[in-house]
């Protein structure tokens, strides 16, 4: 399991057009990153113990690992 970075569980750190990194759920248990753009938040809660789920400009969806 990846590290996940305090500021990728925290849901008023992350806005549309941040440069982000994100597991895909299907890369969960490697732990492969994404890297992208944040395009729409879709976690509704201020936290997430596993990071906030978005969507990234190329469609991909996963939760946020790391903010660049």
């Amino acid at each position: 399991m990846p590290f996940f970075a305090m500021e990728g569980t925290i849901r008023k750190n992350i806005k549309p057009g941040l440069s982000v990194s994100i597991v895909e759920k299907h890369n969960q248990r490697t732990g492969q990153i994404t890297k992208g753009v944040v395009k729409d938040i879709l976690t509704n809660s201020a936290r997430h113990p596993h990071g906030i789920k978005v969507r990234l400009t190329s469609g991909k969806i996963g939760r946020v690992v790391e903010i660049h």
